[in-house]
């Protein structure tokens, strides 16, 4: 035998076999690393909450230090000036026990249907007729209607106390002047109806907000939902509960939140109008915590009944929007 051997020959398929081996111990990565595992795309979440960081310093500053100083102040009986003594959860009893501060959260939840249930009914009205009919002249008919959420409240209260007024009144000589002087009444003086004069006054302003929000939700419905309605032969009243009121859910939801926040937190236009009065037929949360934080000196009643009284509004609100996402499925 020769000293040296003849090279031995490989078949194809043992040098692929080969080629693939060696592939697979060639490394992922260069410099002989690993490749690192797949990110996916975007920023981390934490550069998210530098973006957030601004506003939410705001937030705090300005709402959560408040609303947590007040919670603090409503543990204590304090004058705003002496040294306050301990009082403990009594001020929030107090809400609860006292007749005063009962009839004023009840005053809050009536003037709920002037300020909500009203406003929503006549927009909810008015979207129905939108949609059932083409009405001219719809934009400039929709910005008479909102010209009282322009006007600032204060405004607003001043106009209708003389409006209210009992002698030169607007309303009672219209009276006189259709020949029914005998429904002349002191609007605001008298016990039973200063509380729906003054929720009258908040319809008038509010009902505005309300059009508007429905009838854009009107047109986002689309059109052949009522023909198909007007197919089957639906008449007004069906179509708008068929079609109408399923569609503007959402918008419903939104007219009842803002409105209901208005309604309970309430002060303008009863501190202009009766100041409350007479007694306190008219007298609504947020004007107690006024009166008995910078009249009566009882700051932590005061913060209690504030701190009472957000928690109603959002207890309030979170009802409104759960049953709109209930009835949306």
């Amino acid at each position: 035998m020769s000293a040296i051997e003849p090279a031995t020959t490989s078949s194809p398929a043992s040098a692929v076999a080969a080629g693939v081996a060696g592939a697979e111990a060639q490394p992922d990565w260069p410099l002989g690393g690993t490749r690192p595992e797949a990110r996916p795309p975007g920023e981390p979440r934490r550069v998210g909450y530098l973006y957030i960081l601004p506003a939410f310093l705001i937030l705090a500053a300005f709402i959560l230090y408040p609303l947590g100083h007040a919670v603090y102040l409503s543990l204590w009986h304090w004058d705003g000036l002496t040294t306050g003594t301990w009082a403990g959860l009594s001020n929030y009893g107090d809400v609860v026990s006292d007749p005063a501060l009962r009839s004023a959260f009840g005053h809050a939840l009536l003037l709920l249907v002037f300020y909500a249930v009203l406003p929503v009914a006549i927009g909810l009205l008015i979207a129905g007729l939108v949609a059932r009919a083409q009405v001219r002249g719809l934009a400039f008919f929709r910005t008479v209607i909102f010209l009282p959420q322009v006007i600032a409240m204060v405004v607003v209260a001043v106009m209708w106390r003389m409006i209210y007024d009992p002698e030169n009144g607007a309303l009672n000589e219209l009276l006189r002047a259709v020949g029914l002087g005998s429904l002349t009444q002191s609007w605001l003086g008298d016990f039973n109806l200063a509380l729906p004069s003054v929720g009258g006054i908040a319809t008038w302003v509010y009902y505005g907000l309300a059009m508007v929000l429905l009838t854009a939700g009107v047109q986002k419905i689309p059109q052949s939902l009522y023909d198909a309605a007007r197919v089957d032969g639906a008449g007004p009243v069906r179509e708008f509960f068929a079609v109408t009121l399923p569609g503007l859910r959402g918008e419903i939801a939104v007219a009842l939140t803002l409105t209901t926040i208005f309604a309970l937190r309430n002060f303008d236009l009863v501190y202009i109008t009766t100041k409350g009065g007479p007694g306190d037929a008219t007298s609504v949360p947020a004007f107690e915590v006024y009166d008995r934080a910078f009249q009566s000196g009882q700051v932590g009643s005061a913060a209690a009944i504030g701190i009472s009284l957000a928690a109603v509004i959002f207890a309030i609100s979170v009802l409104i929007n759960r049953l709109a996402e209930r009835g949306a499925r």
